[in-house]
């Protein structure tokens, strides 16, 4: 019998998939409200964190509620209930609700936001748009005498040292012959002062990370036995991660734009907004650039990425204005530009992150029930108007 997670438990899960160190500086991600020993059942996914959609939660029951926005993006210095947020907030602790936000940090992770949109739109061969630094890594490369192998790997693994993906004490050896004549006032571990000794070492190679780099030589020179240890510490090169801001890939097969914009509004939820493009009709599109979000603040790497058409949300005038005069003033005619609402891109991540917390705590031993809201949070209630083809006069 399965057990019931705690909601440390879920978080845990959660921040492993959308680690919280991915979140740009400004953003307010992770547990906003709830207690870590509570037991969660059901989980409530959504886009937005509104007073709706905690009522749902509250209805249905829910223990968590997992939103993509944030309840509290700026700082605050109250939570009364005397404000809508505030509310929302004091709803949800009488309830027994807590709430849990992935936002920048879901955008960028693998199987994210991002991801998820490039994917119901059927994109392959998917890549980071902005992709993201790694995490400056170190190499130590130890010499220890070779019965000693085991435990300095098992020292440095344990200080943060060996970690790759999903994978611990990773590490590398190999044997030579070390040689060294201790000094007159050395009170060596092997050998004897003024004496030459070789012996057998093991050349230990393990990476961890650069903000470790302390108590990882530290692990190290406790777990030798030399008193002079003989190690290295090198800086890798910063290469880029697979994570980052966006994604571009290609549709299997070429469209008319005119037919990829009616795909994209066939992938996520319909808005009173609709989806607009803007483009020649008639332009093939093979490659795609994708943000959930809004996202005419990367039009220079859109550009860079030399894709035919890009898809995002929350197009302003001038930004979109000034892309679509660039490309015709090159010659080019691309990108073409896709703007769906805001919440609707963003959306198809929910399913796809209901069902990974669904079977990464069932992998655990644990068990919850997962469930998407229906409830479309689209500011937007109604549209006047509205030319389906632009003409070009007023």
């Amino acid at each position: 019998m399965t057990a019931t997670p705690t909601l440390a438990d879920v978080v845990a899960a959660l921040e492993r998939r959308y680690p919280l160190r991915g979140a740009e500086s400004w953003d307010a991600v992770g547990l906003v409200v709830g207690d870590p020993a509570q037991p969660v059942r059901r989980v409530l996914f959504a886009v937005d964190p509104v007073a709706a959609v905690a009522d749902e939660a509250l209805a249905w029951g829910a223990d968590l509620l997992v939103t993509h926005h944030p309840l509290f993006l700026r700082a605050v210095h109250s939570v009364a209930a005397t404000t809508f947020k505030g509310a929302v907030a004091h709803g949800l602790v009488r309830g027994g609700v807590a709430l849990w936000a992935g936002h920048t940090n879901a955008d960028a992770a693998a199987g994210g936001v991002a991801e998820a949109l490039a994917e119901a739109i059927g994109l392959v061969d998917l890549a980071p748009l902005v992709a993201a630094p790694r995490e400056p890594m170190d190499k130590i490369v130890v010499m220890v005498p070779v019965g000693h192998a085991e435990a300095m790997v098992d020292a440095l693994a344990a200080a943060g040292a060996g970690a790759q993906g999903e994978y611990t004490r990773a590490a590398f050896t190999s044997t030579g012959e070390g040689t060294f004549v201790p000094g007159e006032g050395a009170h060596p571990a092997i050998g004897a002062p003024g004496v030459r000794e070789t012996v057998v070492e093991a050349r230990v190679e393990m990476v961890a990370p650069r903000g470790r780099r302390g108590a990882v030589v530290a692990a190290l020179r406790a777990a030798h036995p030399y008193e002079e240890p003989a190690f290295d510490v090198l800086e890798e090169a910063a290469l880029a991660a697979g994570t980052g801001l966006g994604r571009v890939g290609r549709l299997p097969e070429p469209q008319r734009l005119a037919d990829f914009a009616a795909r994209v509004a066939a992938a996520i939820p319909a808005t009173v907004q609709g989806v607009r493009y803007a483009g020649d009709p008639g332009l093939v599109v093979r490659t795609v650039a994708v943000l959930a979000g809004a996202g005419d603040g990367e039009f220079d790497a859109v550009r860079a990425a030399g894709v035919d058409a890009y898809v995002t949300s929350d197009l302003r005038h001038h930004p979109a204005s000034e892309a679509r005069e660039r490309a015709l003033f090159e010659g080019r005619g691309t990108p073409a530009l896709v703007d769906t609402a805001h919440f609707a891109s963003e959306w198809p991540w929910l399913e796809r992150a209901a069902r990974a917390l669904v079977a990464d705590l069932a992998a655990a031993g644990t068990t919850v029930e997962a469930r998407v809201s229906t409830l479309c949070t689209d500011p937007w209630t109604a549209r006047v108007g509205g030319a389906p083809d632009r003409k070009d006069s007023v």
